[in-house]
């Protein structure tokens, strides 16, 4: 199960996601508040995940049904759809990864390769193409079922990803002028603590990278052993994770201060937009071409994030698909319906970098509402009781969590998200007096608000339905 674990937590967050993220919140305080919220926030909320599919044997809906009761079972679909929100923009990341495998495999992508090549692809119909593919590919996957589709790929490319990015990161910190881009990355300037959004920033990166609040956990615990280590294995996961986020980001930010002029590596690392959203496809290739075997090591770089890329999406389509079955729909119609939904809705962001810089932005935020809501669940249920009856029955071979982690799902993660999120919605107001309301903005108050209401309705609206069918179920 850790395998599995690691396998969906392990993927384009970490190689992608993060090092752009760091990057452009500048680095050091970033860097600091994103590891203290790995502890605050991630690990307690996937130990809670983890023990309450493992309790409920229940997709995401029909696991809040069964520990919070019918009046808060619209949350487990909410739950459901803001992961489908990130499913369907994470599958065009996942057809990118499969165009520069396949570029790699061919050698069009290669040491000379550049920006230039990069900005040809994103928004194309190739690009719209290769998200299709990607999407049919999964559906497939999905359809040879959870154990032999998801866990023989995890245990392929967890060892075959740890090695190469040890060697990229070490490669890349062997390259001339790399010290300046060591020295951006893990810069700490303490004027940033005033800033909103690097809490948010910081605390979206460690949920998404880890799976915190996707209801992903919770879906594999369903097929889980009754004594699985969930609290261990949360905790490994979150250090695994961690480890090779930073290992990506030491890997991609010293490339690019190597190969730029300070100035110039500065603007492209630190300001959003294409160059900032390929920053690993870009300087990738331009890192690991050069070097000895360089193609082959191009090949295994891109073979490998491919494989943590699809089994991370795998992990997403199956928290619908089971989803789907406790509704009673067959796995082969369930897996259809969610494949076609992701191919259909995936669309607009392969198309477009706004489209896809807002579904990032708000349904990265999203997963801190789902975190809320997996907090009040407990709370319904009963912290202490969830303590002792769910999480610590696997007795001493487990971790056993103690009355601290009672304290941080009752009190400390929702003044997290309270605090934090309605001080970025009072300091964003302020900073656009005129566009914080417009749902049309990328990155405005309005489009969070409005797409995360639209879910909301949708959950109450399917709530009752859905708790009827899967009641008679």
């Amino acid at each position: 199960m850790l395998l599995t674990a690691v396998g969906i937590a392990i993927g384009t967050g970490n190689i992608w996601r993060f090092p752009r993220v760091a990057a452009s919140n500048g680095g050091g305080v970033f860097i600091l508040l994103w590891t203290a919220f790995l502890f605050l926030w991630s690990v307690p909320l996937l130990a809670t995940e983890s023990a309450i599919g493992r309790y409920t044997r229940r997709g995401t809906f029909g696991s809040f049904l069964a520990l919070a009761g019918q009046r808060f079972s619209w949350m487990g679909a909410f739950v459901t759809l803001v992961t489908t929100g990130i499913m369907c923009y994470y599958c065009v990341v996942t057809g990118w990864c499969l165009k520069y495998f396949s570029a790699a495999l061919i050698g069009t992508v290669n040491h000379s390769s550049g920006p230039e090549y990069w900005h040809a692809f994103s928004g194309s119909s190739q690009a719209v193409g290769f998200h299709l593919l990607t999407a049919l590919l999964t559906g497939a996957i999905i359809l040879a079922g959870v154990r032999s589709g998801i866990e023989r790929s995890s245990q392929l490319f967890i060892p075959l990803l740890g090695a190469i990015l040890v060697y990229s990161a070490v490669r890349a910190l062997l390259l001339p002028g790399a010290g300046a881009g060591v020295s951006y990355l893990f810069h700490f300037d303490p004027a940033d603590f005033a800033r909103p959004r690097i809490y948010l920033e910081a605390l979206s990166q460690s949920a998404w990278s880890t799976g915190a609040g996707w209801g992903l956990l919770l879906t594999y615990s369903v097929y889980a052993r009754p004594r699985e280590k969930v609290v261990k294995n949360s905790l490994l996961m979150g250090l695994i994770d961690n480890t090779a986020s930073l290992l990506a980001a030491l890997a991609v930010i010293p490339t690019v201060f190597s190969m730029l002029p300070p100035d110039q590596a500065v603007e492209v690392v630190k300001t959003p937009g294409e160059n900032s959203t390929g920053l690993t496809f870009i300087w990738i290739p331009r890192l690991l071409g050069g070097c000895d075997s360089g193609q082959a090591m191009l090949i295994l770089f891109f073979l490998a994030l491919l494989l943590a890329a699809l089994t991370s999406l795998i992990s997403m389509v199956e928290m619908a698909v089971r989803n789907l079955i406790d509704l009673g729909l067959k796995r082969i119609l369930a897996t259809l319906l969610v494949t076609a939904l992701i191919a259909l809705a995936g669309v607009p962001s392969a198309l477009s970098g706004k489209v896809f810089d807002n579904q990032d932005w708000v349904w990265g935020l999203g997963l801190l509402v789902n975190g809320l809501l997996f907090c009040v669940a407990v709370r319904v249920f009963g912290a202490k009781r969830f303590r002792e009856q769910v999480v610590n029955q696997a007795g001493n071979s487990d971790l056993q969590l103690g009355r601290v982690w009672e304290w941080l799902i009752l009190w400390l993660i929702p003044l997290q998200f309270c605090l934090l999120l309605g001080w970025w919605f009072y300091r964003s107001a302020g900073w656009n007096p005129g566009d914080w309301w417009n749902p049309l903005s990328t990155f405005s108050i309005g489009s969070c608000l409005l797409q995360w209401g639209l879910a909301a309705a949708l959950a109450l609206w399917l709530a009752p339905r859905l708790a009827r069918r899967v009641t008679r179920g």
